[in-house]
């Protein structure tokens, strides 16, 4: 004769679920009235012929060839700006990471714990409107953003993956006479390399689309192309540009996936 079911903890698990989900409704609906949010307001016939002409008026875009010519200049543009960011700041958080892991000593750790989190607790906006006053408008200063943002995210999950890397490979070098920078590069970096780059391609991607919300305060690329263009309520070229950066995540994404799947090739 089979035992009898014991319901008693199905029931309070559901209970548990039913009180969960109306807090979070409760919350949902507290938040709307809060904020006198009406999504009925979307929906009137008003504001959707608002945004019917709006829309009109993106269409169609401006493909001539002198406009074109500058579309391929600002994607240039912000692929060399996205791709220098990331790059340095992938360098510059290699170097982080060994104190940011605690190999240096506590102080060490600490310190470069609140640079990264400094670093990247100031927002891509800041640190662009910042550089921009530093350097003048231009793709420096969208560079450096991205560099001093990039650095902070890097150098802090850089570290957290050489932190999580068992020490045996590099101790043993380290035992038959290496120094503390040959057992690093020789003993640990290998088996750490791969997620350092899927960290830094994810990277790389945030950062195109960072750069071309950058433009928006002058710090080039599409995106101070599109601020330009819909300044001046031209809105055919800024569909244009619009379509560009599109293409330009897509292409990224492409290429990022492609570089992903060599290495996972590679690891197996």
């Amino acid at each position: 004769m089979s035992a009898p079911i014991n319901i008693q903890p199905a029931r309070q698990f559901c209970l548990k679920c039913l009180l969960t989900l109306l807090i979070v409704f409760g919350l949902t609906i507290t938040s709307f009235i809060y904020l006198s949010l009406n999504p009925a307001n979307l929906f009137t016939l008003e504001a959707l012929s608002n945004m019917a002409q709006f829309i009109g008026r993106f269409f169609p875009p401006d493909l001539s060839a002198d406009f074109l010519d500058k579309i391929w200049y600002g994607v240039l543009q912000t692929l060399a700006i996205s791709a220098l960011a990331t790059l340095i700041a992938a360098t510059l958080s290699l170097g982080l990471s060994l104190p940011v892991s605690g190999r240096f000593g506590p102080t060490a750790k600490g310190l470069t714990r609140f640079i990264c989190n400094f670093l990247r607790s100031v927002p891509e906006l800041v640190w662009a409107a910042l550089m921009v006053l530093a350097v003048g408008l231009g793709p420096f200063a969208g560079t450096l953003a991205l560099t001093l943002h990039t650095t902070g995210v890097l150098g802090r999950l850089f570290g957290e993956s050489l932190e999580n890397h068992p020490t045996a490979p590099s101790n043993a070098l380290m035992l038959s006479g290496s120094g503390r920078v040959a057992s690093f590069l020789y003993g640990t970096l290998p088996g750490i390399a791969p997620q350092l780059l899927s960290y830094s391609l994810y990277r790389w991607e945030m950062n195109i689309r960072m750069a071309t919300i950058l433009g928006f305060v002058g710090a080039g690329g599409l995106g101070q192309m599109l601020y330009y263009e819909l300044s001046l309520l031209r809105e055919a070229q800024a569909s244009t540009v619009i379509m560009a950066m599109l293409l330009l995540v897509i292409f990224v994404d492409m290429v990022s996936n492609k570089l992903r799947r060599i290495q996972m090739h590679n690891q197996g």
